[in-house]
């Protein structure tokens, strides 16, 4: 019976199992196939394992068989790099940074015009250095406070570290609105153009490094080309010339001081400047009321009025904030790129600078003294190259 059952099974199904074609033992001695039962309660009817085709499960109905095979799950292969989505992001972080330069050459140029504008006019660079701190400032505590700017989480040794940073940073800035305040645009970025030289030698005679013979071979244009357009501007001043040239040694100190002190802290670049504006505001207040005063100020102001108009007022609010954006700026491109593009993008700005104030001012100048500004700004690209 058990065989017959079998038999009649196998015909219901659609095939036949090819050991029941041989001579069967007697039904005695014949087991029965092991089959699984799956109870369900969706179907009343016994569902079989047959052993004639492994991994095959069939489900008996009255109607139809209907066979479920069973399958090897998927195995998860890694997907295939997309060079065009590596490409497009390749493109767009370059656009980026292309952005971030244009908008840093275009503040710093129209920050650089404006604050010529006031110096002229107005002849207080230590106010005005100090207009121009307060005016990033007030900036970066509104954006804190409003929430559009996260606030940065600092501590005593985060302002301990920063302190010889603001204060160098402080010399440099009114050094160098001294410096604008006295001869044109163009020569004190000129000289300002000669700041590796003062970071190679610092850096060789002070803290004991050493470069490459390249390095030490990209400085003779540099101090070759500055040497040849002092020489040859027309309008020279010494106390402009002392400014640039002090402007550059405090800001080789900054960088010096932000490398040793800032390691390991996760403040970004635009909260990084913010705090340093704060600190450097702090220090350079109570310098600034000594050596001009309140007296000088405002009788300045009233001159200045008098002779521009209300117009004045707008130059100087206009040169407060386009300094504090022109550095955020470069702070937040330095979060994105390397020193070394960093510093090409610098030379670049330099030569922004130079030219667009030279139009604008129409200041005068001459072959020869064009030729050093040139070889000058040859020479700080070629340092940037060697330092790679």
């Amino acid at each position: 019976m058990v065989l017959a059952a079998k038999q009649t099974l196998s015909a219901k199904i659609g095939f036949s199992n090819p050991l029941l074609r041989r001579n069967p033992p007697s039904p005695s001695l014949q087991r029965p196939p092991p089959s699984l039962s799956f109870p369900s309660t969706a179907l009343p009817k016994r569902t079989v394992l047959s052993l004639s085709r492994p991994l095959h499960l069939s489900s008996l109905r009255a109607e139809s068989p209907v066979r479920c095979s069973a399958y090897e799950a998927d195995k998860s292969e890694p997907q295939p790099i997309d060079a065009a989505a590596e490409t497009k992001s390749e493109a767009a972080k370059k656009l980026k940074i292309g952005i971030y330069f244009a908008t840093w050459w275009a503040l710093n140029v129209v920050f650089n015009i404006y604050n010529k504008k006031v110096l002229n006019a107005y002849p207080y660079p230590w106010l005005t250095s100090t207009l121009s701190l307060a005016a990033g400032s007030l900036m970066m505590l509104i954006s804190w406070a409003v929430g559009i700017v996260e606030t940065p989480k600092t501590d005593f040794d985060f302002w301990k570290t920063l302190f010889p940073v603001a204060v160098a940073h402080t010399i440099g800035h009114v050094a160098a609105t001294v410096s604008m305040s006295k001869v044109a645009v163009s020569f004190t970025h000129i000289i300002k153009s000669g700041e590796p030289a003062f970071s190679v030698l610092v850096s060789r005679f002070l803290l004991g490094e050493t470069f490459p013979a390249s390095v030490y071979l990209s400085l003779i244009p540099i101090i070759g080309g500055c040497a040849l357009s002092a020489l040859t501007e027309l309008n020279f001043n010494m106390t402009g010339f002392m400014g640039a040239m002090i402007s550059n040694l405090a800001f080789v100190f900054r960088n010096i001081f932000s490398k040793k002190g800032m390691k390991g802290k996760s403040v970004s670049g635009m909260n990084y400047y913010a705090c340093l504006s704060m600190l450097s505001l702090l220090i350079l207040t109570p310098f600034a009321f000594a050596v001009e005063g309140p007296q000088m100020w405002a009788d300045g102001w009233q001159k200045a009025l008098s002779e521009i108009g209300p117009q004045f007022v707008g130059w100087v609010a206009a040169q407060s904030v386009f300094y504090h954006l022109y550095n955020q700026v470069s702070y937040m491109s330095l979060d994105q790129i390397s020193p070394l593009t960093f510093s090409v993008g610098n030379t670049m700005k330099r030569i922004s600078v130079i030219v667009s104030s030279i139009i604008i001012f129409r200041t005068p100048v001459q072959p020869v003294n064009a030729l050093g500004a040139a070889v000058a700004i040859l020479g700080t690209f070629l340092y940037s190259q060697a330092k790679l």
